[in-house]
């Protein structure tokens, strides 16, 4: 019986393996079937800033089952009722996001898990395999991966706790929300960003969980690599469609 929740991004945050990712926030499981196939890790399903909802995430996921990319769906807040329906359909890790306290990844943590470790409701669905897989129940705990974002001013502040509270895998920092929060939006060069961003590195060596940031560029990607991140998103959907477009129009028209 194949197994969807295989716990591969568990696997690999554990390692401090460094692993390429994607956003995904189009609505067609065509643009996953076919990303699915390039050699990414992992997807982010974003629920905070696009259309996406349960039921499209669910049909969005499908394809990956035949691929080596771990889905993890960015819930659209620190919920545990919608991060229990993103574990149902098979998710295999949950991106939360505005995780500023002890409290909110405590609460995090406690919402993928099952008791005696949490609060999360039973039924799974999809997770596993509609009722095929006897053994999710029991694995779940261990195979899910935590991940808060980092994202303000008070995350920033409160990181070396947030990161050793248990349970808590990885954490990812979104720099538009954070530069926004310091009060210098898309600054990313201003010693204030980068002093925010070597705090959150130091804060996660001790802690020994890795860390992941967003990237637009493959300059951009490089760098955070360099300086530490483990879990590096290249862009999303929508940028590498347009990102392409515009190269192959721009070729074009230089040549005629």
């Amino acid at each position: 019986m194949s197994q969807f929740v295989k716990g591969r991004m568990k696997k690999f945050l554990k390692e401090h393996k460094l692993t390429f990712g994607t956003w995904i926030s189009l609505t067609d499981s065509d643009v996953v079937d076919m990303l699915g196939h390039v050699g990414f890790d992992w997807f982010v399903f974003d629920t905070e800033h696009s259309p996406l909802n349960t039921p499209i995430i669910q049909k969005l996921i499908q394809p990956l089952s035949g691929t080596e990319v771990s889905p993890l769906i960015r819930v659209a807040w620190n919920d545990p009722v919608l991060i229990k329906l993103a574990l149902d359909i098979g998710a295999e890790g949950i991106v939360v996001p505005w995780v500023n306290t002890v409290e909110d990844a405590v609460k995090a943590v406690k919402a993928c898990r099952y008791p005696p470790y949490g609060i999360r409701g039973f039924g799974p669905r999809r997770a596993a395999a509609y009722g095929l897989d006897p053994t999710y129940a029991k694995r779940a705990n261990e195979n899910i991966a935590v991940i808060v974002q980092i994202e303000t001013e008070e995350a920033i502040k409160n990181a070396v706790d947030i990161l050793k509270v248990d349970g808590v895998d990885a954490y990812f920092i979104g720099p538009y929300d954070l530069s926004c929060s310091l009060g210098i939006p898309g600054e990313f060069e201003s010693e204030k960003f980068k002093n925010a961003i070597d705090s959150v590195l130091k804060a996660g060596k001790q802690a020994d969980k890795p860390g992941g940031i967003w990237t637009d560029d493959p300059q951009t990607a490089v760098k955070r690599i360099k300086q530490g991140f483990k879990m590096i998103d290249l862009s999303g959907d929508i940028g590498i469609l347009l990102r392409a477009a515009k190269e192959w129009l721009d070729i074009v028209k230089k040549e005629i």
